[in-house]
């Protein structure tokens, strides 16, 4: 008689900066999995609103990671999160989603069917104020290979998170999916859309409006292109983009954009905020300012599943 195989061990990593009812929520829709995480661990971010106090005494079960101080990026305390993960997988949660109590048991079913080279399956997300042309994209619904995922709320091989040396760090925040989804497939790796899962993600769709977003969305892309892009395409984006405009919310071929929702409604952005040209500007100069360590990083990523993001 055969001996049952033993269940994958799971690691559930979030990162958090004051959203302690968020939190709850998803804490308490992770106590409700049909198949339980053997850890969870929430790092964060020096909290001011009682967020450690509340995961200190509501979820004794969680561990917590409390940062010293509250200038580290997300992609810092994500790698905090992903170096303390003991299990074979790693979900990769933001503060503010909301899972659905089959979760673990899905991915771990879907992971059990694909290859290795798997390296991480995304989940489809809904979130407020999305757009009926991007609900009825059929991108979004089927399962398919990406040139990224999802980071408020996926799954990955720790090995594979390894391997890959996990966020890099000078992105900060915004971007870091697709710049690690880049250096999977030049290691041999692929990243799968998995609608069969479907997240809820507070944060209303598109882009975070406001400076910061902006900003950090053109420095990243930056940085993203002079470490993975053919030269010819570096060159060339700025005219592309400007002929591009990529629109708002209520624009778009929901085909066309779906894995790049962190861009959607980027002019929008640029127009929204005072001085939006010169925050672009002061972003590429930013970037342009990290070019030595993006060469000293670069590998044109040649993968059939690369993709820019806008093409």
């Amino acid at each position: 008689m055969t001996a049952p195989t033993a269940k994958p061990t799971v690691s559930l990593v979030i990162s958090v900066w004051n959203r302690k009812a968020d939190l709850r929520d998803n804490l308490r829709a992770i106590a409700a999995q049909t198949v339980p995480a053997d850890q969870v661990v929430v790092v964060d971010n020096a909290s001011t609103d009682g967020t450690p106090e509340m995961v200190l005494a509501e979820f004794p079960w969680v561990q917590l990671i409390r940062m010293p101080h509250s200038r580290y990026g997300a992609c810092e305390t994500f790698n905090v999160g992903f170096a303390s993960a003991h299990g074979e997988f790693t979900g990769i949660l933001d503060d503010d989603v909301v899972l659905p109590p089959t979760f673990v048991e899905h991915m771990l079913a879907k992971f059990a069917t694909e290859p290795e080279t798997t390296a991480i399956l995304s989940p489809k997300v809904v979130e407020p104020e999305m757009p009926d042309w991007y609900l009825k994209s059929e991108a979004i619904h089927r399962e398919r290979y990406l040139p990224t995922f999802r980071g408020c709320g996926s799954m990955a091989r720790s090995k594979a998170l390894r391997a890959a040396n996990w966020y890099d760090i000078r992105f900060f925040i915004f971007g870091n999916e697709r710049d690690l989804t880049t250096r999977l497939l030049n290691l041999g790796y692929r990243v799968k859309m998995f609608p069969t899962v479907e997240v809820f993600h507070k944060a209303p769709f598109g882009m975070r409006h406001g400076k910061r977003s902006l900003y950090y969305h053109v420095r990243n892309f930056w940085l993203y292109a002079f470490k993975y892009l053919p030269w010819s395409q570096v060159l060339a984006f700025p005219f592309r983009f400007l002929g591009k405009k990529l629109g708002g919310k209520q624009q778009g071929q929901g085909g066309e954009v779906a894995d790049a929702v962190g861009t959607i409604g980027l002019f929008d952005n640029i127009k929204a905020v005072k001085w939006g040209y010169w925050v672009c500007l002061k972003a590429t100069l930013a970037a342009v300012w990290s070019l030595p360590y993006c060469l000293k990083h670069r590998q044109v990523c040649r993968h059939p599943d690369f993709e820019p993001p806008l093409r």
